[in-house]
């Protein structure tokens, strides 16, 4: 890992900027030494105080000054987005949301930042190194436009402890998809029988609110074969008959569970905090949800639960044994087109980015994301047998296969994402007495006519 002191980082900086490193076409003042960030609250605590030390820790080294602003999530996505429509822009952001980096590179409104990443690409793994670029339909490429800071995958959220009350042993969990799923089936039904009446085996977000129900989904297609929906080069393939075979697949298994009263009636309803309270509530035995929330969220409070009652994995094989790849969330550092402080934001970043740096960063807000390079998840934190959580986690993220989201290949999808084509399928097929194949049809005609609006130049 190529580590600096902050007295070498910063003198190496300096003469990174004489040298014109730093490009500075959106600066109104050259001699600017103050950057105003705008970043999204942390859904623990720890996490601003992660944020806040790197803050600090870089305005001692180097004698610049962060204007730092902590907001919560949503409003922060609203002020981003007001913000690059009146071009009156902060210096730094954070990706909030995740997509907003593909939405708006293809306009040309952020600010390359390929040197930034170039100091520590060797580090990232692959899958951020794909996520932290988009293409700009102004240059008609793709560049670096986002500088990865934590990561976080789709891990498989369980009650041990009501898997054990059911008269089974996590080590009863079989390994391959359907069957992985099926045996939460078999443990609501030994649980109804103790009494235990308003307990069920499959926390499924079956809504069309925020981005579960979409993770939810591209999870499912991926194990059933359907990785190559969108590729690398933007273009979707909704006339791959693997492709469409794996949709109407996940839409099967996911709204026949539903049908069959295996899913919580009310998760047609929830958002993207319902599932996790819902879990809390044991109102079901297993959750597949983004990040570790879940169980950092009752750490502090119910450290039994944490340690003892709940457990976590990465996804189990494909129906045909074979590894399936999860998707990989990249949260990104964004500067925005006509920042003031552009070469401040960027120097920050190279600093933010030093493996110590970003490593102390994520491990401060208690493993809830992970970092974006591999090496780090090594670290004596991460590698805890004492944690029944972070070493699975960290494993999904950073050794096993994974895959960027698919915004990341053509923003597209971002509008797919946003109308929630997939839920609007699902309801088809729970409410409107849709076949899966037909409500896939419909899905797949919605989706062909928003890629439309997006035409990827090759080469």
């Amino acid at each position: 890992m190529a580590y600096l002191t902050r007295r070498s980082f910063f003198r190496s900086s300096l003469a990174l900027a004489a040298a014109g490193t730093f490009a500075r076409p959106y600066i109104a003042k050259a001699a600017a030494t103050t950057a105003t960030i705008w970043w999204a609250q942390g859904f623990v605590q720890d996490e601003d105080v992660a944020l806040k030390k790197v803050v600090a820790d870089y305005e001692k080294a180097s004698g610049n000054k962060i204007d730092l602003s902590i907001i919560p999530f949503a409003p922060e996505r609203q002020k981003i987005i007001s913000a690059l429509t009146s071009g009156v822009v902060p210096d730094l952001v954070d990706s909030n949301p995740g997509e907003i980096i593909a939405q708006y590179a293809w306009k040309d409104q952020w600010v390359d930042v390929t040197d930034v990443v170039e100091t520590q690409k060797a580090e990232y793994s692959q899958t951020a190194l794909l996520a932290a670029q988009a293409y700009n339909n102004v240059t008609k490429k793709r560049s670096f436009y986002g500088v990865p800071i934590r990561s976080a995958v789709v891990p498989i959220h369980m009650w041990r402890s009501l898997v054990e009350k059911a008269g089974y042993q996590m080590s009863d969990l079989p390994k391959t998809w359907d069957a992985f799923f099926d045996f939460f089936k078999e443990v609501q039904k030994k649980l109804r029988a103790q009494g235990l009446r308003r307990v069920y085996g499959l926390g499924f977000q079956l809504t069309a609110n925020g981005v579960d129900p979409n993770s939810l989904f591209y999870a499912f297609l991926i194990a059933y074969g359907g990785q190559d929906i969108i590729t690398k080069d933007g273009k979707p393939h909704l006339d791959d008959p693997q492709v469409k075979e794996a949709a109407i697949k996940a839409l099967s298994y996911l709204t026949t569970a539903y049908k069959e009263g295996y899913v919580p009636p009310s998760a047609v309803n929830w958002n993207d905090a319902d599932d996790n309270n819902a879990f809390h509530a044991q109102l079901m035995v297993m959750d597949v949800d983004g990040t570790l929330s879940t169980e950092v969220a009752v750490k502090a409070e119910h450290p039994d639960w944490y340690f003892h009652d709940m457990a976590t994995q990465g996804f189990p094989l494909s129906n045909d044994g074979k590894p399936v790849p999860s998707q990989l969330g990249i949260g990104c550092a964004l500067i925005p087109k006509g920042a003031q402080s552009v070469a401040v934001a960027k120097e920050l970043l190279q600093y933010w980015i030093q493996p110590e740096v970003v490593g102390d960063y994520v491990k401060t807000g208690l493993g809830r994301s992970l970092p974006s390079m591999p090496e780090l998840i090594k670290d004596p934190f991460w590698q805890d047998p004492k944690d029944p959580h972070l070493s699975g986690y960290a494993k999904q993220g950073m050794v096993d296969p994974t895959i960027p989201f698919y915004y990341v290949f053509n923003p597209a999808i971002s509008e797919v994402d946003a109308e929630h084509v997939w839920s609007v399928a699902m309801f088809d097929v729970m409410n409107n007495g849709m076949k899966p194949a037909q409500a896939i049809d419909k899905a797949f005609k919605r989706v062909e006519a928003l890629f439309a609006k997006y035409q990827i130049a090759q080469g």
